[in-house]
Protein backbone atom coordinates (compact mmCIF):
# COMPACT_ATOMS: atom_id res chain seq x y z
CA UNK A 1 0.00 0.00 0.00
CA UNK A 2 1.31 3.47 -0.75
CA UNK A 3 0.00 5.97 0.39
CA UNK A 4 1.35 10.47 -0.16
CA UNK A 5 1.97 12.35 2.76
CA UNK A 6 1.50 16.15 2.49
CA UNK A 7 5.04 18.10 3.50
CA UNK A 8 4.04 20.84 4.92
CA UNK A 9 6.99 21.10 7.73
CA UNK A 10 10.00 19.58 6.17
CA UNK A 11 9.66 17.11 9.36
CA UNK A 12 8.62 13.69 8.17
CA UNK A 13 7.30 12.46 11.61
CA UNK A 14 5.49 15.75 12.49
CA UNK A 15 3.79 15.25 8.43
CA UNK A 16 2.59 11.96 9.57
CA UNK A 17 1.50 13.83 12.78
CA UNK A 18 -0.32 16.23 10.85
CA UNK A 19 -1.98 13.83 8.24
CA UNK A 20 -3.40 11.44 11.32
CA UNK A 21 -4.94 14.76 13.23
CA UNK A 22 -6.62 16.15 9.88
CA UNK A 23 -7.94 12.25 9.56
CA UNK A 24 -9.32 12.66 12.55
CA UNK A 25 -7.27 9.98 13.91
CA UNK A 26 -4.87 9.47 17.00
CA UNK A 27 -1.15 8.33 16.79
CA UNK A 28 1.86 7.08 19.30
CA UNK A 29 5.40 7.99 18.23
CA UNK A 30 7.97 6.08 19.15
CA UNK A 31 11.71 7.94 20.38
CA UNK A 32 14.42 6.36 21.85
CA UNK A 33 14.72 8.77 24.74
CA UNK A 34 12.93 10.13 27.00
CA UNK A 35 14.63 13.63 25.95
CA UNK A 36 14.00 12.82 22.53
CA UNK A 37 10.49 12.10 23.25
CA UNK A 38 10.26 15.52 25.21
CA UNK A 39 11.02 17.55 22.13
CA UNK A 40 9.12 15.60 19.60
CA UNK A 41 6.04 16.42 21.08
CA UNK A 42 7.10 20.02 21.67
CA UNK A 43 7.80 20.55 18.14
CA UNK A 44 4.54 18.87 17.32
CA UNK A 45 2.62 21.35 19.44
CA UNK A 46 4.76 24.09 17.76
CA UNK A 47 4.09 23.17 14.45
CA UNK A 48 0.09 22.62 15.28
CA UNK A 49 0.23 26.27 16.58
CA UNK A 50 1.29 27.29 13.28
CA UNK A 51 -0.61 24.86 10.99
CA UNK A 52 -3.48 24.03 12.35
CA UNK A 53 -6.48 26.36 14.65
CA UNK A 54 -8.15 24.93 17.79
CA UNK A 55 -11.82 24.97 18.14
CA UNK A 56 -12.74 27.05 21.02
CA UNK A 57 -14.56 24.04 22.55
CA UNK A 58 -11.01 22.30 22.38
CA UNK A 59 -8.90 25.15 23.74
CA UNK A 60 -10.76 25.13 26.85
CA UNK A 61 -10.35 21.26 27.12
CA UNK A 62 -6.99 21.17 26.63
CA UNK A 63 -6.62 24.54 28.81
CA UNK A 64 -8.20 22.78 31.56
CA UNK A 65 -6.10 19.42 30.90
CA UNK A 66 -3.11 21.29 30.88
CA UNK A 67 -3.83 23.10 34.18
CA UNK A 68 -4.30 19.69 35.75
CA UNK A 69 -1.07 17.62 34.43
CA UNK A 70 0.69 21.00 36.11
CA UNK A 71 -0.57 21.11 39.44
CA UNK A 72 0.39 16.74 40.16
CA UNK A 73 2.94 18.19 42.08
CA UNK A 74 3.30 20.33 45.14
CA UNK A 75 5.76 22.52 42.77
CA UNK A 76 5.94 22.12 38.63
CA UNK A 77 9.42 21.17 36.88
CA UNK A 78 10.45 22.66 33.50
CA UNK A 79 9.25 18.82 32.90
CA UNK A 80 5.57 19.67 34.42
CA UNK A 81 5.75 22.86 32.14
CA UNK A 82 6.74 21.17 29.03
CA UNK A 83 4.06 18.89 29.20
CA UNK A 84 1.38 21.76 29.91
CA UNK A 85 2.86 23.67 26.83
CA UNK A 86 2.25 20.70 24.76
CA UNK A 87 -1.08 19.45 26.11
CA UNK A 88 -2.91 22.98 25.33
CA UNK A 89 -2.18 21.80 21.72
CA UNK A 90 -3.41 17.95 22.06
CA UNK A 91 -0.14 16.64 22.08
CA UNK A 92 1.69 14.63 25.08
CA UNK A 93 5.01 12.98 25.92
CA UNK A 94 4.97 9.72 27.85
CA UNK A 95 7.62 7.92 29.40
CA UNK A 96 8.99 6.56 32.91
CA UNK A 97 9.79 10.46 34.21
CA UNK A 98 6.43 11.21 34.79
CA UNK A 99 4.60 10.76 38.11
CA UNK A 100 1.64 8.24 37.95
CA UNK A 101 -0.91 10.79 37.68
CA UNK A 102 0.19 12.76 34.80
CA UNK A 103 0.53 9.05 33.04
CA UNK A 104 -2.58 8.23 34.43
CA UNK A 105 -3.94 11.68 33.19
CA UNK A 106 -2.34 11.26 29.53
CA UNK A 107 -3.37 7.63 28.65
CA UNK A 108 -7.28 8.53 29.92
CA UNK A 109 -7.43 11.73 27.56
CA UNK A 110 -5.77 9.85 25.03
CA UNK A 111 -8.81 6.74 25.29
CA UNK A 112 -11.46 9.69 25.14
CA UNK A 113 -9.79 11.46 21.93
CA UNK A 114 -9.21 14.06 23.76
CA UNK A 115 -5.07 13.82 23.10
CA UNK A 116 -4.33 13.53 19.60
CA UNK A 117 -0.69 12.27 19.80
CA UNK A 118 1.47 10.57 22.44
CA UNK A 119 5.16 10.88 21.61
CA UNK A 120 7.05 7.93 23.99
CA UNK A 121 9.81 5.80 24.95
CA UNK A 122 8.89 2.00 24.06
CA UNK A 123 8.15 1.46 27.78
CA UNK A 124 4.07 2.37 26.31
CA UNK A 125 4.56 -0.45 23.89
CA UNK A 126 4.28 -2.91 26.55
CA UNK A 127 0.33 -4.09 28.05
CA UNK A 128 -1.09 -0.90 26.53
CA UNK A 129 -4.18 -0.94 24.32
CA UNK A 130 -4.56 2.51 23.11
CA UNK A 131 -6.61 3.88 20.17
CA UNK A 132 -3.99 4.66 18.12
CA UNK A 133 -4.55 4.32 13.95
CA UNK A 134 -0.71 4.93 13.54
CA UNK A 135 2.78 3.97 15.23
CA UNK A 136 5.32 6.11 14.47
CA UNK A 137 8.37 4.89 14.90
CA UNK A 138 10.88 7.38 15.13
CA UNK A 139 14.07 5.70 16.06
CA UNK A 140 14.60 1.90 15.48
CA UNK A 141 18.21 2.60 16.98
CA UNK A 142 19.85 3.47 20.57
CA UNK A 143 22.91 3.99 21.90
CA UNK A 144 23.96 0.74 24.53
CA UNK A 145 27.55 -1.07 25.07
CA UNK A 146 28.16 -1.17 22.07
CA UNK A 147 27.40 2.16 20.95
CA UNK A 148 24.55 3.13 18.67
CA UNK A 149 22.52 -0.20 17.68
CA UNK A 150 19.27 -1.29 16.72
CA UNK A 151 16.92 -2.39 18.97
CA UNK A 152 15.84 -5.85 19.07
CA UNK A 153 13.08 -6.99 16.46
CA UNK A 154 10.58 -8.13 19.84
CA UNK A 155 10.53 -4.24 20.48
CA UNK A 156 9.99 -3.32 17.05
CA UNK A 157 6.75 -5.64 16.86
CA UNK A 158 5.18 -4.45 20.37
CA UNK A 159 5.47 -1.06 18.60
CA UNK A 160 4.08 -1.56 15.72
CA UNK A 161 1.17 -3.68 17.32
CA UNK A 162 0.25 -0.69 18.74
CA UNK A 163 -1.71 0.64 15.63
CA UNK A 164 -4.72 -0.32 14.82
CA UNK A 165 -6.17 -2.20 17.77
CA UNK A 166 -9.22 -4.37 17.04
CA UNK A 167 -11.30 -2.61 20.53
CA UNK A 168 -11.13 0.62 18.28
CA UNK A 169 -9.78 0.03 14.50
CA UNK A 170 -10.54 -1.82 11.38
CA UNK A 171 -7.45 -0.91 10.55
CA UNK A 172 -4.17 0.67 11.87
CA UNK A 173 -0.35 1.45 10.17
CA UNK A 174 3.31 1.18 11.60
CA UNK A 175 5.18 3.46 10.24
CA UNK A 176 9.04 3.53 10.49
CA UNK A 177 10.82 6.30 9.95
CA UNK A 178 13.67 6.28 7.18
CA UNK A 179 16.65 9.27 5.88
CA UNK A 180 17.88 7.14 3.49
CA UNK A 181 17.21 4.24 1.07
CA UNK A 182 20.27 2.31 2.55
CA UNK A 183 18.46 2.71 5.90
CA UNK A 184 15.33 1.98 4.37
CA UNK A 185 16.20 -1.79 2.64
CA UNK A 186 18.05 -2.26 6.57
CA UNK A 187 14.74 -1.54 8.08
CA UNK A 188 13.11 -4.17 5.71
CA UNK A 189 15.18 -6.41 5.86
CA UNK A 190 15.42 -6.58 10.07
CA UNK A 191 12.23 -6.17 10.79
CA UNK A 192 9.55 -6.41 8.26
CA UNK A 193 11.06 -9.76 7.02
CA UNK A 194 12.96 -10.47 10.22
CA UNK A 195 12.21 -13.41 13.42
CA UNK A 196 11.63 -12.20 16.79
CA UNK A 197 14.60 -13.20 18.82
CA UNK A 198 14.03 -16.46 21.62
CA UNK A 199 12.17 -15.60 24.95
CA UNK A 200 14.51 -17.16 27.59
CA UNK A 201 13.16 -18.20 31.22
CA UNK A 202 13.58 -15.78 33.44
CA UNK A 203 14.81 -18.70 35.89
CA UNK A 204 18.53 -18.43 33.80
CA UNK A 205 19.36 -15.28 35.65
CA UNK A 206 20.88 -15.85 38.97
CA UNK A 207 18.88 -13.29 41.71
CA UNK A 208 15.40 -14.76 39.96
CA UNK A 209 16.90 -18.14 40.54
CA UNK A 210 18.27 -17.66 44.32
CA UNK A 211 15.08 -15.96 45.17
CA UNK A 212 12.97 -18.92 43.74
CA UNK A 213 14.87 -21.53 45.44
CA UNK A 214 14.65 -20.32 48.90
CA UNK A 215 10.36 -19.92 48.64
CA UNK A 216 10.66 -23.56 47.26
CA UNK A 217 12.56 -24.62 50.67
CA UNK A 218 11.05 -22.03 52.79
CA UNK A 219 7.40 -22.91 51.55
CA UNK A 220 8.56 -26.32 52.19
CA UNK A 221 7.26 -27.02 48.27
CA UNK A 222 11.05 -29.08 48.11
CA UNK A 223 13.07 -30.63 50.68
CA UNK A 224 15.82 -32.65 49.53
CA UNK A 225 18.30 -32.15 46.50
CA UNK A 226 16.22 -34.47 44.52
CA UNK A 227 13.19 -33.03 44.97
CA UNK A 228 14.71 -29.72 44.10
CA UNK A 229 16.28 -31.45 40.96
CA UNK A 230 12.96 -33.01 39.81
CA UNK A 231 10.96 -29.92 40.32
CA UNK A 232 13.36 -27.58 38.36
CA UNK A 233 13.39 -30.16 35.26
CA UNK A 234 9.86 -29.66 34.36
CA UNK A 235 10.38 -25.93 34.00
CA UNK A 236 10.91 -24.20 30.58
CA UNK A 237 14.38 -23.47 32.18
CA UNK A 238 15.42 -26.79 31.49
CA UNK A 239 13.62 -27.37 28.68
CA UNK A 240 15.59 -24.81 26.75
CA UNK A 241 18.79 -25.71 28.78
CA UNK A 242 19.41 -29.15 27.95
CA UNK A 243 22.33 -30.00 29.97
CA UNK A 244 20.84 -30.92 33.11
CA UNK A 245 23.98 -31.93 34.45
CA UNK A 246 25.18 -28.01 33.94
CA UNK A 247 21.66 -27.28 35.54
CA UNK A 248 22.29 -29.47 38.45
CA UNK A 249 25.74 -27.55 38.57
CA UNK A 250 24.14 -24.29 38.83
CA UNK A 251 21.30 -25.15 41.67
CA UNK A 252 24.08 -26.92 43.76
CA UNK A 253 26.05 -23.39 43.44
CA UNK A 254 23.07 -21.53 44.66
CA UNK A 255 22.17 -24.19 47.54
CA UNK A 256 25.37 -23.64 48.50
CA UNK A 257 25.08 -19.78 48.87
CA UNK A 258 22.11 -19.58 50.44
CA UNK A 259 23.93 -21.88 53.50
CA UNK A 260 26.75 -19.89 53.52
CA UNK A 261 23.69 -16.64 53.88
CA UNK A 262 23.05 -19.05 57.11
CA UNK A 263 19.43 -18.66 55.28
CA UNK A 264 19.05 -22.35 55.03
CA UNK A 265 20.64 -25.61 56.86
CA UNK A 266 20.55 -29.06 55.84
CA UNK A 267 21.41 -32.64 57.78
CA UNK A 268 24.37 -32.43 55.59
CA UNK A 269 25.52 -30.60 58.56
CA UNK A 270 24.34 -32.73 60.81
CA UNK A 271 25.21 -35.93 59.86
CA UNK A 272 29.50 -36.08 59.77
CA UNK A 273 29.44 -39.82 58.26
CA UNK A 274 26.95 -39.80 55.46
CA UNK A 275 26.96 -42.47 52.41
CA UNK A 276 26.60 -41.57 48.72
CA UNK A 277 23.08 -41.94 48.58
CA UNK A 278 22.60 -39.63 51.89
CA UNK A 279 24.13 -36.99 50.26
CA UNK A 280 22.44 -36.32 47.55
CA UNK A 281 18.88 -36.80 50.12
CA UNK A 282 20.01 -35.25 52.65
CA UNK A 283 17.04 -32.70 53.67
CA UNK A 284 16.93 -28.81 53.64
CA UNK A 285 15.31 -26.24 55.50
CA UNK A 286 15.09 -22.52 55.53
CA UNK A 287 16.00 -20.82 58.90
CA UNK A 288 14.33 -18.03 60.90
CA UNK A 289 16.01 -15.13 59.21
CA UNK A 290 15.44 -17.37 55.51
CA UNK A 291 12.21 -17.81 56.33
CA UNK A 292 11.78 -14.18 56.79
CA UNK A 293 13.86 -13.16 53.67
CA UNK A 294 11.27 -15.73 51.58
CA UNK A 295 8.44 -13.95 52.79
CA UNK A 296 9.82 -10.22 51.75
CA UNK A 297 10.39 -11.92 48.14
CA UNK A 298 14.02 -9.93 48.37
CA UNK A 299 16.80 -11.23 46.22
CA UNK A 300 19.07 -13.07 49.20
CA UNK A 301 21.74 -11.92 47.53
CA UNK A 302 20.76 -8.21 48.70
CA UNK A 303 19.40 -9.65 52.16
CA UNK A 304 23.00 -10.86 53.24
CA UNK A 305 24.41 -7.56 51.83
CA UNK A 306 21.76 -5.55 54.37
CA UNK A 307 22.57 -8.20 57.26
CA UNK A 308 26.35 -7.54 56.77
CA UNK A 309 26.01 -3.46 56.67
CA UNK A 310 23.78 -3.63 59.33
CA UNK A 311 26.27 -5.72 61.35
CA UNK A 312 29.00 -3.11 60.83
CA UNK A 313 27.81 -0.14 61.60
CA UNK A 314 28.49 -1.04 65.33
CA UNK A 315 32.09 -0.21 64.35
CA UNK A 316 31.26 3.09 62.36
CA UNK A 317 30.34 6.75 62.49
CA UNK A 318 27.02 6.46 61.61
CA UNK A 319 25.45 9.01 59.31
CA UNK A 320 22.56 10.06 57.08
CA UNK A 321 24.56 8.44 54.32
CA UNK A 322 25.44 5.03 55.71
CA UNK A 323 22.34 3.33 55.08
CA UNK A 324 21.13 5.69 52.40
CA UNK A 325 24.31 4.18 50.86
CA UNK A 326 23.43 0.55 51.94
CA UNK A 327 20.16 0.32 49.72
CA UNK A 328 21.58 2.74 47.01
CA UNK A 329 24.23 -0.29 46.23
CA UNK A 330 21.83 -2.90 45.96
CA UNK A 331 21.19 -4.87 42.36
CA UNK A 332 16.88 -3.71 42.91
CA UNK A 333 17.86 -0.22 42.60
CA UNK A 334 19.64 -0.72 39.77
CA UNK A 335 20.16 1.04 37.11
CA UNK A 336 21.73 3.51 39.52
CA UNK A 337 22.43 7.51 38.91
CA UNK A 338 25.21 7.46 36.65
CA UNK A 339 28.22 9.44 37.71
CA UNK A 340 29.17 12.30 34.64
CA UNK A 341 33.21 13.04 34.02
CA UNK A 342 32.45 16.41 35.32
CA UNK A 343 31.26 15.03 38.71
CA UNK A 344 34.11 12.35 39.38
CA UNK A 345 35.49 14.92 41.82
CA UNK A 346 32.56 16.05 44.06
CA UNK A 347 32.02 12.28 44.56
CA UNK A 348 35.22 11.27 45.53
CA UNK A 349 35.11 14.66 47.57
CA UNK A 350 31.90 13.04 49.40
CA UNK A 351 33.75 9.74 49.47
CA UNK A 352 36.35 11.74 51.62
CA UNK A 353 34.16 13.50 54.04
CA UNK A 354 31.75 10.26 54.79
CA UNK A 355 34.88 7.71 54.40
CA UNK A 356 34.42 6.95 58.10
CA UNK A 357 30.51 6.13 57.91
CA UNK A 358 30.63 3.88 54.88
CA UNK A 359 28.86 0.74 55.44
CA UNK A 360 30.22 -0.73 52.44
CA UNK A 361 34.08 -1.15 51.57
CA UNK A 362 35.67 0.56 48.97
CA UNK A 363 36.74 -0.75 46.08
CA UNK A 364 40.12 0.01 44.53
CA UNK A 365 39.48 2.85 41.88
CA UNK A 366 41.43 -0.03 39.43
CA UNK A 367 38.54 -2.82 40.27
CA UNK A 368 35.48 -3.08 37.67
CA UNK A 369 33.17 -2.41 40.64
CA UNK A 370 34.40 1.09 41.15
CA UNK A 371 32.31 2.98 38.82
CA UNK A 372 29.50 1.26 40.17
CA UNK A 373 30.04 2.14 43.96
CA UNK A 374 30.77 5.84 42.65
CA UNK A 375 27.02 5.34 41.24
CA UNK A 376 25.71 3.87 44.08
CA UNK A 377 27.43 7.20 46.07
CA UNK A 378 25.79 9.71 44.25
CA UNK A 379 22.74 7.60 44.12
CA UNK A 380 22.81 8.11 47.75
CA UNK A 381 23.66 11.70 48.07
CA UNK A 382 19.92 12.33 45.75
CA UNK A 383 18.41 10.29 48.43
CA UNK A 384 20.45 12.96 51.11
CA UNK A 385 19.22 16.01 49.01
CA UNK A 386 15.64 14.55 48.55
CA UNK A 387 15.38 14.10 52.59
CA UNK A 388 16.94 17.77 53.25
CA UNK A 389 14.06 19.26 51.56
CA UNK A 390 15.33 20.12 47.95
CA UNK A 391 12.97 20.60 45.80
CA UNK A 392 12.05 18.80 42.38
CA UNK A 393 13.31 21.21 40.32
CA UNK A 394 16.62 21.45 41.51
CA UNK A 395 16.66 17.40 41.93
CA UNK A 396 16.03 17.92 38.26
CA UNK A 397 18.71 19.86 37.34
CA UNK A 398 21.71 18.28 39.88
CA UNK A 399 21.01 14.53 39.29
CA UNK A 400 18.58 14.46 35.69
CA UNK A 401 16.56 12.55 37.88
CA UNK A 402 12.60 13.19 36.58
CA UNK A 403 9.26 13.34 39.13
CA UNK A 404 8.27 10.45 37.87
CA UNK A 405 11.78 8.43 37.99
CA UNK A 406 12.20 10.11 41.56
CA UNK A 407 9.35 8.10 42.52
CA UNK A 408 10.78 4.57 41.62
CA UNK A 409 13.73 5.15 43.41
CA UNK A 410 11.65 6.39 46.63
CA UNK A 411 9.04 3.66 46.19
CA UNK A 412 12.51 0.79 46.01
CA UNK A 413 14.14 2.53 49.00
CA UNK A 414 11.09 2.38 51.18
CA UNK A 415 10.64 -1.02 50.60
CA UNK A 416 14.76 -1.54 51.11
CA UNK A 417 14.29 0.23 54.48
CA UNK A 418 11.18 -1.97 55.31
CA UNK A 419 13.15 -4.91 54.74
CA UNK A 420 15.84 -3.64 56.57
CA UNK A 421 13.85 -2.75 59.74
CA UNK A 422 12.72 -6.52 59.36
CA UNK A 423 16.40 -7.72 59.54
CA UNK A 424 17.70 -5.50 62.26
CA UNK A 425 14.96 -6.75 64.97
CA UNK A 426 15.47 -10.80 63.98
CA UNK A 427 19.63 -10.46 64.46
CA UNK A 428 18.94 -8.10 67.77
CA UNK A 429 20.20 -4.78 66.43
CA UNK A 430 17.51 -2.29 67.95
CA UNK A 431 19.90 0.54 68.62
CA UNK A 432 20.08 1.00 65.04
CA UNK A 433 15.95 0.09 63.93
CA UNK A 434 15.33 4.00 65.43
CA UNK A 435 17.47 5.41 62.66
CA UNK A 436 16.14 3.07 59.83
CA UNK A 437 12.48 3.59 60.90
CA UNK A 438 13.42 7.73 61.17
CA UNK A 439 14.97 7.66 57.63
CA UNK A 440 12.03 5.42 56.00
CA UNK A 441 9.70 8.40 57.06
CA UNK A 442 11.89 10.81 56.00
CA UNK A 443 12.45 9.53 52.43
CA UNK A 444 8.64 8.28 52.53
CA UNK A 445 7.79 12.54 53.06
CA UNK A 446 11.09 14.16 51.78
CA UNK A 447 11.25 16.16 55.21
CA UNK A 448 14.32 17.03 57.73
CA UNK A 449 13.66 15.37 61.27
CA UNK A 450 12.33 18.16 62.76
CA UNK A 451 9.14 18.28 60.39
CA UNK A 452 8.54 14.37 61.51
CA UNK A 453 6.32 14.94 64.41
CA UNK A 454 3.71 17.49 61.85
CA UNK A 455 3.77 14.78 59.33
CA UNK A 456 1.88 12.69 61.05
CA UNK A 457 -1.11 14.80 60.59
CA UNK A 458 -3.51 14.10 57.51
CA UNK A 459 -3.51 17.14 54.41
CA UNK A 460 0.43 18.03 56.02
CA UNK A 461 2.92 17.53 53.64
CA UNK A 462 6.50 18.86 53.89
CA UNK A 463 5.82 22.12 52.26
CA UNK A 464 3.12 22.76 54.74
CA UNK A 465 4.78 21.28 57.44
CA UNK A 466 7.84 23.34 56.63
CA UNK A 467 5.42 26.41 56.78
CA UNK A 468 4.28 25.63 60.32
CA UNK A 469 7.65 24.97 61.21
CA UNK A 470 8.57 28.44 60.42
CA UNK A 471 5.83 29.56 62.05
CA UNK A 472 6.93 28.27 65.32
CA UNK A 473 4.05 25.29 65.54
CA UNK A 474 6.65 22.59 65.39
CA UNK A 475 4.61 19.55 67.45
CA UNK A 476 0.95 18.22 67.99
CA UNK A 477 0.85 20.41 70.89
CA UNK A 478 1.47 23.03 69.06
CA UNK A 479 -0.86 22.48 67.38
CA UNK A 480 -3.92 22.27 69.62
CA UNK A 481 -2.48 25.67 71.27
CA UNK A 482 -2.59 27.06 67.72
CA UNK A 483 -4.93 29.98 67.19
CA UNK A 484 -7.19 28.36 64.48
CA UNK A 485 -7.58 31.75 62.66
CA UNK A 486 -3.71 31.90 62.47
CA UNK A 487 -3.50 28.61 61.11
CA UNK A 488 -5.82 29.25 58.66
CA UNK A 489 -3.50 32.14 57.11
CA UNK A 490 -0.96 29.28 57.27
CA UNK A 491 -2.57 26.45 55.85
CA UNK A 492 -5.39 27.11 54.39
CA UNK A 493 -9.02 27.71 55.81
CA UNK A 494 -10.16 24.14 55.26
CA UNK A 495 -6.98 22.34 56.11
CA UNK A 496 -6.59 24.09 59.54
CA UNK A 497 -9.82 22.86 60.64
CA UNK A 498 -9.36 19.24 59.49
CA UNK A 499 -5.67 19.26 61.69
CA UNK A 500 -7.60 20.88 64.34
CA UNK A 501 -10.37 18.18 64.09
CA UNK A 502 -7.47 15.37 64.25
CA UNK A 503 -6.11 17.01 67.37
CA UNK A 504 -9.54 17.09 68.62
CA UNK A 505 -10.75 20.08 69.11
CA UNK A 506 -13.64 21.25 66.66
CA UNK A 507 -13.45 25.24 65.40
CA UNK A 508 -14.93 27.42 63.45
CA UNK A 509 -12.94 30.03 61.37
CA UNK A 510 -14.61 33.07 61.06
CA UNK A 511 -13.18 35.88 58.48
CA UNK A 512 -11.59 38.68 59.81
CA UNK A 513 -12.74 41.88 60.13
CA UNK A 514 -11.87 43.27 56.46
CA UNK A 515 -10.65 46.90 56.13
CA UNK A 516 -12.45 49.13 53.06
CA UNK A 517 -11.35 47.56 50.02
CA UNK A 518 -9.76 44.60 51.59
CA UNK A 519 -11.43 40.58 50.55
CA UNK A 520 -11.93 38.69 53.80
CA UNK A 521 -12.32 34.57 53.85
CA UNK A 522 -15.59 33.45 53.15
CA UNK A 523 -16.86 31.17 56.14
Amino acid sequence: MHETIASETGDQTIDLVLDTINKLKQAIVFANTKRSAEKTAEDIAKAIGKQRSLSEKETKEYEELSEKALNTLSTPTKQCKRLAFCLKKGIAFHHAGLVHKQKEIIEDSFRKGLIKTICATPTLSFGLDLPAYRAIMKDLRRFGHRGLDWIPTLEYLQMAGRAGRPKYDITGQAIAIASTEPIKDEIYERYVKGEPEEVYSKLAVEPVLRTYLLSLIAAGFVKDKKQIIDFFSKTFWAFQYKDMTKLTSIIEKMLKLLKDYRFITSTEEENEFQSAADMFNHEYKATPIGKRVAELYIDPYTANHIIQALKASEKKEISELSFLQMIASTLEMRPLLRVRKKEYEDIEEALVKYSDSMLQEEPSMYDEEYVEFLNSVKTALFFKDWINEIDEEAILEKYSIRPGETRIKLNLADWLFYCSTEFARMIKKKDILKELTKLRLRLKHGAKEELLPLLKLKGIGRVRARKLFSNRIKTIRDVKRSDPLKLSQIVGKKTAIKIKEQVGQKVEIASPLKRKGQKGLKV
